[in-house]
């Protein structure tokens, strides 16, 4: 199966080895792209693992009626090997059902940031989101 992230390759090449714990996203891009993952697969535990207790929701109900279609990452900024925060400005595309059961195409944009807490890169909050 192809990773829902965008990149082309397969899930367990990609995001799937963050979601199962294999491995730790080593940039705040490979941390948000595993996160849309999460989010299309409908995995709330990892969703919550990786945000920071700072922001930290006490429970994730996921809308099973969001079917999330697609990724463009659109620019970020920090998070490099020396670097304890950054951010990553994307585009997350969806559709969900409205009046009628009609689908309806959705365009979510957010500018997310990201802080390394002990090694760890975590989700802090959004800014900008629209």
């Amino acid at each position: 199966m192809p990773c829902p992230c965008g990149r082309g390759i397969r899930l367990s090449d990609c995001c799937g080895r963050f979601l199962d714990g294999g491995a730790a996203a080593s940039t705040p891009e490979n941390l948000m792209r595993s996160r849309y993952t999460a989010f299309v697969l409908g995995d709330a535990p990892y969703l919550l693992r990786t945000w920071h207790s700072s922001a930290r929701p006490a429970s994730l109900e996921l809308d099973s009626g969001t079917r999330w279609t697609g990724l463009e990452v659109l620019r970020t900024t920090g998070g490099g090997f020396l670097h304890t925060e950054g951010t990553v400005e994307f585009r997350a595309h969806y559709v969900e059902n409205g009046r009628g059961g009609v689908l309806q195409e959705h365009v979510m944009q957010e500018n997310s940031r990201f802080v390394r807490e002990d090694g760890t890169w975590l989700y802090l909050d959004a800014a900008g989101g629209r």
